[in-house]
């Protein structure tokens, strides 16, 4: 890494912070999306990070605290992410396109590799849009804001194709 690892050390922080604020702006989203549709907390969030640390789960048991620890720490860590996206030119609508599957995907692999969470393929439609909604928010808000503190100082011209 040489060189290049504080450039990148530096810009996943400022993405965790992106993250942070990524994840406020999908929190506040929910609130008003739960208050306008009377749909109830989920709580497959707690019930993952319960499993991943070994701890004893229930599915009739809710998990605030585990919840809300799952929910900010995925939007730090997946924004860590956006953040060396953005250093290396992995930046705009596509990257923030790209990020909202990674956060679907990222959410999705833990909780069905832990058993705490039914396949996406098993919810009904409406589940599914308003989960793609929310995830949408965190990436548009984290990409904006990481793009915004995060400059391209690590984007290569070696090569002018892909492969």
């Amino acid at each position: 890494m040489g060189g290049r690892g504080p450039a990148l050390l530096r810009a996943a922080l400022r993405g965790a912070a992106a993250g942070l604020l990524g994840t406020a702006a999908m929190t506040a989203g929910e609130l008003v999306e739960q208050r306008l549709t009377h749909r109830p907390d989920s709580h497959i969030p707690g019930r993952t990070l319960r499993t991943l640390a070994r701890r004893p789960t229930s599915n009739t048991a809710v998990y605030p605290a585990w919840n809300h620890a799952m929910h900010w720490l995925t939007g730090a860590t997946l924004g860590a992410l956006r953040g060396v996206w953005s250093v290396t030119g992995i930046r705009g609508p596509a990257a923030t396109a790209a990020h909202a599957v990674v956060r679907l995907a990222f959410d999705q692999t833990l909780e069905n590799a832990t058993g705490a969470g039914a396949a996406p393929r098993r919810w009904p439609f409406g589940e599914k849009a308003v989960d793609y909604l929310h995830k949408g928010v965190y990436a548009l808000v984290t990409g904006l804001a990481s793009d915004a503190v995060v400059a391209p100082d690590l984007e290569t011209s070696a090569g002018a194709h892909s492969h």
